[in-house]
């Protein structure tokens, strides 16, 4: 849970607070109480997809409550243009008052796609070569490549294996190396595409954001949008919302606050924009870079755009990763996507190239989620207009209570100083049973086997569970919560774990006031040290500890300025954090 998974793929638990919050059945009331959607924009040629418009909004309505959501925008368009344009909820939930047309959503990382299109432009201009090292256009850049330099390809591709850490990191001497050859595998790092955005302006001679507004907005017709997001157009963008308590996991009807203003001008996530510009840019990949009658890029350059230059699991089963967009299967077709999560929005695209259809959603508040599959729906709904083929049946609800294999994790869990757990499974739900009750248990959508206890005494920290036999694939024998390990009755290892005296330093709790980092708890359990009690550390010969989240991820923490034996910073790959509570002798 840190800045790589809000701006990308998962949910931070870095925010701001404020005076104003719902609780969770306060929010589900105004939502099942909420207006129907406000006014839509269509065309005419829209009629082609009237049919599933009501069913849409139906979804919608459905998914909204479901996912704790305040309010959603939605934009659809295919070749001819914008179909349609929806708004619905609510966007200031203590009124009550109904989310408007033309607001502005901060989109994420959407924006790196954009931030693409102009070096697509710039390549066809012969002013970017994508595959020259990084610090020939910046000597700057603090990047060790692991067996060559590190060019711009490597970087919008994600292939570094680089850690995501600050650009330009408070340490003076302090390099990023990567932690395997260029290509090798996957990394999501914003990092990269701030750098990527640096460069269109040294290559265009002006700020990104007028960059972004001459090169595509502009020729899009997108005239609401922004290439900034600062404190000029604040009044433009809609109210927002974001966990209340920002330094533990987040259930999914956890109480919401009204989000703080930010600013944020890096490549990696600086626009912001409405359903219905982003619906003209939605036409525009559909008609394979160009618009208008014109082309955004050269042929050339939309297939370097779209290419699959490497597997992306993370995007999907099959995925692969171009210059700013994903690549994947839907229903035979492909598909071209992004998400994009900011401290309190969470955007999703979608093309489905094949059919010449796409959607963009984006809602108004970071509660954990990305409204992929509201898009992925709308999707369906149109190619089946386009096919005159009866329409797709609304996807299930998704419940956090709904477990899969529940059964597995039921049993008796014993700590070695006698406490115990008892874990209930009562067909796909699961209970703690705690303090004479039954506790519900919610999955917990950052790991697999991790579950959320809705109970205050089990806030900080989801429960782990382990399984053994070959690969973790066999039953579950473990569980552990924080510093706490439990054996279940067919665990048979060792129970004793020895750790170096110096680890003690280490645990507690750290925190950063930035609203992308918030806090980090380091906790030591079963001879390791764990990150935010969830993810491993290993330890490495550079004094670093690897998070194992991934076999090969390059994220990294280490540990300084010990004073009354505790460790009072954590530097979390370039991002330092101070302790605010913890063991210290």
């Amino acid at each position: 849970m840190d800045r790589r998974e809000l701006l990308g793929l998962g949910v931070s638990m870095g925010a701001l607070a404020s005076t104003r919050r719902l609780a969770a059945e306060g929010a589900r009331g105004t939502q099942s109480a909420q207006p129907p959607p406000q006014a839509a924009t269509t065309t005419a040629a829209a009629n082609a997809y009237s049919r599933c418009f009501e069913p849409l909004d139906r979804y919608v309505a459905q998914y909204m409550s479901a996912m704790n959501i305040p309010g959603m925008t939605l934009g659809l368009a295919d070749a001819n243009g914008v179909q349609l344009v929806r708004d619905y909820g609510v966007e200031d939930l203590e009124l009550g008052r109904p989310l408007s047309a033309g607001r502005l959503f901060q989109i994420g990382s959407i924006s790196k796609s954009f931030v693409a299109v102009c070096l697509m432009q710039l390549r066809d201009e012969g002013r970017f070569d994508p595959h020259r090292p990084i610090s020939e256009y910046f000597p700057w850049v603090r990047y060790d490549g692991f067996d060559r330099p590190i060019t711009s390809h490597d970087l919008m591709t994600h292939a570094a294996a680089l850690p995501d850490g600050p650009t330009f990191p408070a340490d003076p001497a302090l390099r990023y190396r990567s932690t395997a050859p260029a290509g090798s595998f996957f990394h999501y790092c914003n990092m990269g595409w701030a750098v990527m955005g640096f460069l269109v302006e040294k290559l265009d001679g002006r700020p990104l954001a007028l960059s972004l507004r001459e090169r595509v907005f502009k020729p899009l017709g997108m005239d609401a949008s922004e290439g900034a997001i600062n404190l000029d157009n604040v009044s433009r963008i809609a109210m927002s919302y974001q966990p209340e308590r920002n330094d533990r996991p987040l259930p999914r009807s956890g109480a919401l606050v009204q989000g703080a203003p930010i600013v944020y001008t890096e490549g990696a996530g600086c626009i912001a924009s409405t359903a219905h510009d982003m619906a003209r840019y939605v036409q525009m990949i559909v008609n394979r870079g160009a618009a208008g009658g014109k082309r955004l890029m050269s042929p050339e350059g939309f297939a370097l755009f779209t290419h699959r230059h490497i597997a992306a699991d993370e995007f999907g089963e099959g995925a692969s990763y171009g210059y700013g967009l994903a690549t994947d299967m839907l229903d035979g077709h492909v598909r071209l996507s992004h998400t994009g999560g900011m401290v309190s929005f969470s955007s999703a695209l979608q093309v489905d190239v094949d059919a010449g259809v796409g959607a963009f959603a984006s809602i108004n508040a970071m509660q954990g989620g990305r409204p992929s599959d509201v898009v992925e729906h709308a999707l369906r709904l149109m190619r089946a207009c386009k096919e005159n083929a009866p329409l797709p049946k609304f996807p299930p609800d998704s419940s956090p209570l709904e477990i899969e294999d529940a059964a597995d994790y039921a049993g008796t869990y014993a700590a070695g100083d006698g406490h115990t757990l008892q874990v209930i499974a009562d067909g796909d739900r699961l209970y703690l049973e705690h303090r004479d009750e039954r506790v519900p248990m919610e999955a917990f959508d950052d790991s697999d086997n991790a579950f959320i206890v809705l109970h205050e005494d089990f806030a900080l920290y989801p429960l782990v569970f382990a399984r053994g036999g070959s690969h973790g694939k066999g039953p579950v024998i473990e569980v552990g919560w924080g510093e706490r390990w439990y054996a279940g009755s067919a665990y048979q290892g060792a129970r004793d774990f020895p750790v170096p005296a110096e680890w003690s330093r280490y645990t507690g709790h750290y925190r950063s006031e930035d609203p992308w980092i918030g806090s980090i708890r380091i906790v030591a359990r079963r001879g390791r040290l764990w990150f935010n009690g969830i993810t491993p550390l290993e330890p490495a010969s550079n004094g670093r500890y690897y998070l194992r989240d991934e076999p090969t991820s390059p994220e990294w923490v280490s540990f300084t300025e010990i004073v009354n034996g505790g460790a009072m910073l954590l530097c979390y790959s370039g991002y330092v954090l101070q302790r605010v509570e913890g063991p210290r002798a």
